[in-house]
């Protein structure tokens, strides 16, 4: 072979791999990038409804249907509220049974595929019994709708939610916080159904997206708050961290409540991915992809979750069972600041679901956690 010609052709095999290359970071930051209410956070296993009765139903047996705790129940047409193992009742090897404390709609029939699922509640909070408004707060991108409840309180709950959820995972802990008689606005942001879209059509882990919170909290401040305190789950806590460090009117931030928060951007990534079946030689692609695709910056997130810059009080729920976002940064970050930072360990529980493993621990937690600074 000529040289000429053996050049051009290994040129042309470079160039090849670097396409397929291209290609497959793509993809595989798209598996990692792309969660919404339509395709949720990924991870929870597919389970067979086996059978159901009076207050009970029986699923397959896994370590996701032994978990203690109570839990939605979501599949095609059909969400349900389970609560915790039934004791007393009899379960096959390859079964359990658990209280089936409601069916929202749809019907659980014999052989239905579901999952579980944080979130409790379908609706708004006036399903629940608790008056609220729907108000537009205006972010840089363009209106976001959002769920005020007011109170009598002038320190308000800005509460934002996590990765492939929407506002109504806020809704299992609004009658809590509605007894508390604190104001509560539950925001969405870009990407968010009704929320104008991101011009990537990517979630950016809270780097892009914390700007949506801080035009929260600036209504919050417009609309009569002395302070605030925000409650952020997942994504919804990275921002809560980059809005205590970054916002203009940081200064209004009485505390922060952080629900199995993203404090490591690529870890996050790479869980997501893996979750999603993605193989593990693509991995690196996927982190070189997103960071090109979105301009995630690893550096700014640690600077927001800096031990030595937080300066409000600061509540962790988090726990080992966390497989999206690693709970070490969490510990290191509690262990650095023992005058700030309080951490509530929650065991087998999954991302995001903290509260759904214990809800009167955590509404006990929370509610020493705000008693001081509300």
């Amino acid at each position: 072979m000529r040289p000429v010609t053996a050049t051009a052709a290994a040129v042309t095999t470079l160039l090849g791999i670097g396409a397929a290359a291209f290609a497959a970071g793509r993809y595989a930051s798209d598996a990692a990038l792309k969660a919404t209410p339509e395709r949720p956070v990924p991870g929870e296993p597919r389970l067979t409804v086996h059978a159901t009765g009076p207050g009970r139903i029986t699923l397959t047996r896994s370590l996701a249907s032994l978990r203690p705790g109570v839990y939605g129940l979501a599949g095609t047409g059909v969400h349900a509220v389970v609560g915790p193992v039934l004791e007393d009742v009899p379960h096959a090897a390859d079964t359990v049974v658990r209280r089936l404390e409601s069916v929202g709609h749809g019907s659980l029939d014999i052989g239905t595929k579901v999952r579980f699922t944080p979130r409790l509640h379908s609706g708004t909070p006036s399903s629940l019994g608790i008056d609220h408004e729907d108000v537009e707060v205006h972010g840089e991108l363009g209106p976001l709708p959002a769920w005020f409840v007011p109170g009598p309180r002038s320190t308000w709950i800005i509460a934002v939610h996590g990765l492939g959820a929407t506002r109504e995972h806020v809704l299992n802990l609004m009658p809590f916080l509605a007894g508390r008689r604190v104001p509560v606005l539950a925001v969405s942001y870009r990407g968010d159904r009704g929320a104008p879209r991101p011009p990537d059509g990517l979630c950016h882990l809270g780097d892009s997206e914390w700007r949506d919170l801080d035009a929260a909290i600036r209504y919050a401040v417009r609309a009569g708050a002395e302070r605030v305190i925000v409650h952020g789950w997942s994504v919804g806590a990275a921002m809560a961290l980059h809005a205590a460090a970054n916002s203009a009117v940081r200064d209004r931030i009485a505390g922060l409540v952080l629900d199995s928060p993203v404090l490591d951007w690529e870890a996050t990534l790479r869980a997501l991915a893996t979750a999603r079946h993605t193989p593990s030689v693509l991995l690196p692609l996927a982190v070189r992809a997103a960071q090109g695709r979105t301009g995630l910056h690893g550096d700014r997130l640690l600077e927001a979750a800096d031990p030595d810059g937080l300066g409000v009080p600061t509540l962790i729920f988090h726990g080992p069972d966390d497989r999206i976002a690693p709970w070490a940064p969490a510990r290191e970050l509690a262990a650095r600041r023992p005058d700030l930072v309080s951490l509530h360990t929650v065991t087998e529980a999954p991302h995001a679901a903290m509260w759904n493993a214990d809800p009167a621990r955590y509404e006990e937690a929370l509610r020493r956690f705000l008693t001081p600074l509300i």
